[in-house]
């Protein structure tokens, strides 16, 4: 198994509480696991670092730096530009990280200048797809991880396929709604593209989680839908709509640090010990 995992939590559509999991089960496993875990947030709209109480719009440094090395031709312009920004930051580092107030757990932020990269594409560069790989690779800081989260955006685009490129395994957030599965479809094909087009065939799917449950005849039937097409990936735990996690986000916090004992802090610990005991397999087909 590589390390660190690298796992992108990605659903093309939008609300699929894809952002809650990835905060909430990066703050279970640095807090009661003890993981070392990096959140990456590749979405323009930037929620992450905002629900884990990051001041996202005064942050001079964000995940479009690790897009801009290979645009700008020139990988060490925009690291001695930050360093004069930033003299106390270790020269050698490649990744533009903040701290969070949670011990073991580190994010990159995101703003809306990411929105800008697509507008990039057309450059010199020959592969504009591969650049948050190529990123990755030169940085030695992320060994000290035993996860990394990517927060990828809800659309197809050359933001997603540098996250899945750059990711050995894919979490699918699906909202037990009456479109959910024309979004698995979609993003079924957008997988089988990276592993066809771009030689990425070991990437999988580790867990597709149902989100948003209600007790209604609808939400049941897309439930057993989705455990028919995805017997093995599917959770073990669904997600339904939790009061408690929704105001914890508006403050700042995790639901795990600000209601422990709630119903949606134990949702959220069972599905990150689910995902943590889910090894990856080289050899799977991973659901597709």
């Amino acid at each position: 198994m590589l390390h660190p995992r690298r796992i992108a939590f990605i659903n093309e559509k939008g609300g699929s509480a894809k952002t809650t999991l990835v905060a909430n089960l990066a703050a279970y496993l640095a807090l009661h696991r003890g993981r070392r875990v990096l959140g990456i947030d590749m979405d323009p709209q930037g929620q992450l670092g905002k629900v884990l109480g990051l001041n996202v719009r005064r942050s001079r440094r964000s995940s479009i730096e690790l897009l801009l090395d290979t645009v700008l031709g020139d990988p060490g312009l925009d690291r001695a530009v930050t360093a004069e920004l930033d003299p106390a930051r270790d020269p050698s580092a490649v990744l533009p990280i903040t701290r969070t107030r949670i011990p073991n757990l580190d994010v990159i932020v995101a703003n809306k200048s990411l929105a800008l990269f697509p507008t990039w594409e057309g450059g010199e560069d020959p592969d504009p797809t591969g650049r948050l790989t190529r990123t990755l690779a030169e940085a030695p800081e992320l060994d000290r991880y035993d996860f990394v989260f990517f927060d990828a955006p809800p659309s197809f685009g050359p933001l997603t396929l540098n996250v899945l490129r750059a990711s050995a395994e894919v979490v699918v957030p699906v909202p037990l709604t009456y479109l959910a599965m024309d979004g698995c479809a979609e993003l079924m094909r957008t997988i089988a593209t990276v592993r066809r087009r771009y030689a990425h065939p070991s990437l999988r799917i580790t867990m597709v989680v149902p989100t948003f449950y209600r007790r209604t005849r609808l939400a049941h039937e897309i439930l057993d839908r989705l455990k028919a097409r995805f017997p093995k990936e599917i959770a073990h735990t669904v997600v339904g709509y939790h009061v408690k996690i929704d105001e914890a986000q508006s403050r700042g916090l995790s639901v795990v640090e600000y209601a422990p004992k709630d119903r949606g802090a134990k949702v959220m610990a069972q599905l990150a010990e689910e995902l943590e005991v889910r090894v990856q397999d080289a050899d799977a087909g991973g659901g597709s």
